[in-house]
């Protein structure tokens, strides 16, 4: 018998713990933002770090192949990949209800990957968007704990479930 939590249980047996797991990603992305008194008006780009964490309980089936895992993160880094990192990199990102349109028509006419939003594409706003697309994928029993997006080595912007 182990003590494990002030719980006694056998050696096979596991007490199910919230288990939070990061999976870290990396992606170039170009943006410019209409209105800013700033430089950042200008058309400019990133190498942005994602960090997205989930909260869960590792699978206790010992039959399933995921045993002891919270999710695979080949999983995690599918729906990330598809929902974001294959869509932002290597694209400018523009707010869509902003004269950048016609920028971004000019860049599409001439082959450039762009993508309008609904939103101003700061780090804030995109985290935000990043946040509801990842939700949509996520099984039932994983909750989405938070976000981290590094626009550079010393600006970042978080998202915590905890805090929506």
């Amino acid at each position: 018998m182990l003590l494990q939590n002030d719980y006694l249980c056998t050696e096979n047996e596991i007490i199910m713990n919230t288990i939070r797991i990061t999976k870290q990603f990396s992606f170039e992305t170009g943006h410019a933002l209409y209105g800013y008194d700033g430089k950042c008006k200008n058309v400019h780009g990133h190498s942005y770090k994602l960090s997205v964490t989930v909260i869960g309980s590792p699978i206790s089936d010992t039959q399933n192949v995921k045993y002891g895992m919270v999710i695979d993160f080949s999983d995690l880094k599918k729906i990330v990949k598809t929902e974001i990192v294959d869509v932002f990199d290597h694209a400018t990102v523009f707010n869509k209800n902003t004269p950048h349109v016609e920028l971004a028509k000019e860049l599409e006419d001439r082959g450039h990957n762009v993508l309008l939003v609904d939103y101003q594409p700061t780090s804030e706003m995109m985290v935000i968007d990043f946040a509801e697309k990842i939700k949509k994928y996520l099984p039932k029993n994983i909750q989405l704990h938070s976000l981290k997006l590094q626009e550079t080595d010393t600006s970042f912007a978080e998202w915590y479930a905890s805090d929506n």
